[in-house]
């Protein structure tokens, strides 16, 4: 234990907190954009097979989950811009927190975002003239993951 808190210590240390932060705020935002597109779409597949002209509104439904992804790729390369040889604990563990703030908003409001589309598809297979509610529906856990990239950003400038 005390040679990993050494190692944490030195100018290597730093280094390798931060590559932990771009891998957590890539792997976790992806994993939420990923789960959260994936139940859209299945949704979206099933509508589109039954009423195809509702095709492009399910669409917009089914990329909505899909910002978290991209939000926490721009951290991971806020992060990796950051990164150099020296990075010092601190910085480190500033930009480890910062990953971490984006994966686990990323994540959560990911998956979160994929039901409520979900059931902004049930309500465009109902009634098209609704649609726009699904979206707000939708759009209103988006605040969230926002709120995760504005922080992140804020740990990292």
């Amino acid at each position: 234990m005390k040679d990993f808190l050494e190692f944490l210590t030195s100018a290597n240390g730093g280094t390798m907190m931060a590559a932990a932060g771009m891998a957590f705020s890539m792997i976790m935002a992806g994993t939420g954009s990923a789960k959260g597109t994936g139940m859209t779409g299945e949704a979206a597949a099933a509508l589109a097979k039954e009423q195809p002209e509702k095709f492009g509104k399910s669409l917009v439904l089914q990329l909505l989950p899909g910002t978290q992804g991209f939000y926490g790729m721009i951290i991971s390369l806020m992060i990796f811009g950051q990164m150099g040889s020296g990075l010092d604990f601190q910085t480190g563990a500033k930009l480890l927190a910062a990953g971490l703030t984006m994966g686990f908003t990323g994540l959560t409001s990911g998956i979160a975002q994929g039901r409520v589309a979900t059931a902004g598809i049930q309500i465009l297979a109902k009634n098209e003239e609704h649609f726009m509610k699904g979206a707000i529906y939708a759009g209103m856990v988006e605040m969230y993951a926002i709120l995760g990239l504005v922080i992140a950003l804020m740990m990292i400038i």
